[in-house]
């Protein structure tokens, strides 16, 4: 009786649907439980099936009415048995249409325990005070399938546009490196050509006076060809000797700028005897020593170190030519080296004009000079070169100064032994 109330409340629906003037008969209505794509059951509150149409039969792998009878938690996979009875006796207390499962993977089991994804849809209705329930049952395996295949192109897809933006970002990002290692090397290309041209504007006026010392005394000499004054030949050979000297250190001073900027120099450690390398600087020097002039010269520790000789030299030179330029006449220059197991230390003392105080911090600037030192032959680079030398060998630059009473630089270079 349970299927034909079901056929009955079917038959209501659907003439609800078609409209009055178009009612089926019990015949149709059993046509279409028979021949229904769908898998239909109806159970009752204990959970038996009392009917099941050939679509489900076929769909659990059952014989003509082997379904009828059993639980219906006999087509339920046997993980989900247990919770699939407290979930029937919950759904009898409240019963409603409605579709199993939402935002769930629901599986049913088949005859011989092979499972499939199903979708479940449960209608209820009353037989006297007995109820009942009727499930809707569609295999959708092939559905799955065809997700599944969705999801695999799908993270195919998204692996493939993640691998593109992550190749769009590393190119930008490389490009953005490269537009910004353009803009550095331009930068530097036109620090390298301001460079050059003050370098063009300064030796143009720097090698005029001493090219001129030159001119002079080459022709003075020649007039001085008597015995008695050979002091006067030697005075000018001592000036042109004085005025190369002063060229060559110009050119060095913006060789080494050069090489410096280009990134053209490499720590090359060689062993040198220090002090026999500063006294040779020294006699280089001496042509530039001031009347009653002279550099006081004191080693402690051990003389041989391992360091790069051309490094060294041009901070040497560059140094002492500065403290003698920049001190008067009868002001010795003090130079001290020391050479201790973990350090090399250096110290150039002068007793000159020294440097103004609010242009300190502009000291190691290149192409600095101070206002005080206008008057006095130089490039500006010096101290520049002597900064970058230094922080080539690791080691530490600094100073001190008064105004008229003169300067020291202390270098500390730390040896790795």
């Amino acid at each position: 009786m349970a299927f034909y109330t079901f056929l009955s409340l079917a038959k209501t629906e659907i003439m609800l649907n078609l409209g009055k003037n178009q009612p089926l008969d019990m015949e149709q209505l059993n046509a279409l439980f028979e021949h229904a794509t769908e898998g239909i059951i109806i159970a009752n509150k204990q959970g038996i099936i009392i009917k099941a149409n050939p679509s489900s039969e076929r769909l659990f792998g059952y014989n003509v009415g082997e379904l009828e009878g059993k639980k219906v938690e006999e087509i339920v996979p046997d993980k989900y048995k247990g919770n699939h009875e407290k979930h029937r006796n919950s759904y009898h207390k409240n019963p409603h249409p409605r579709s199993m499962g939402q935002g769930m993977d629901l599986f049913a089991k088949r005859k011989d325990g092979t499972e499939f994804p199903a979708e479940i849809s449960l209608s209820h209705y009353t037989k006297g005070e007995e109820p009942f329930v009727i499930a809707f049952i569609i295999d959708v395996s092939e559905r799955k399938k065809v997700e599944e295949k969705i999801k695999k192109i799908n993270s195919e897809l998204e692996t493939k546009v993640d691998e593109r933006t992550r190749v769009l970002k590393e190119t930008m990002m490389e490009l953005e490196a490269s537009k910004d290692e353009l803009r550095d090397a331009l930068e530097k290309e036109k620090e390298l050509n301001d460079m050059k041209s003050r370098f063009v504007t300064m030796a143009s006026h720097e090698f005029r006076t001493p090219l001129s010392t030159i001119l002079s005394s080459v022709s003075l000499i020649g007039k001085y060809n008597l015995e008695e004054e050979e002091d006067k030949r030697k005075k000018h050979v001592e000036r042109i000797k004085s005025a190369v000297t002063n060229m060559t250190l110009i050119l060095n001073d913006f060789l080494s700028a050069g090489k410096l900027e280009e990134g053209k120099i490499s720590n090359n450690p060689v062993e040198l005897n220090v002090v026999k390398l500063v006294n040779e600087i020294a006699a280089e020097l001496s042509n530039l020593l001031k009347s009653n002039q002279k550099i006081q010269y004191n080693h402690s520790g051990i003389e041989d170190l391992l360091i790069d000789k051309q490094f060294l030299k041009n901070i040497f030179i560059n140094l002492l030519s500065n403290a003698i330029k920049f001190s008067p006449e009868n002001k010795n220059i003090i130079l001290n080296t020391k050479i201790s197991e973990i350090a090399f230390e250096i110290m150039v003392q002068d007793f000159g004009i020294g440097i103004p105080e609010e242009e300190q911090k502009h000291l190691f600037e290149r192409f600095f000079r101070a206002k005080n030192a206008s008057n006095i032959q130089g490039t500006g680079l010096g101290l520049n070169i002597v900064s970058k030398y230094v922080e080539e060998l690791k080691g530490t630059l600094t100073f001190e100064s008064k105004l008229n009473e003169g300067t020291i630089f202390k270098i500390n270079i730390p040896l790795n032994k």
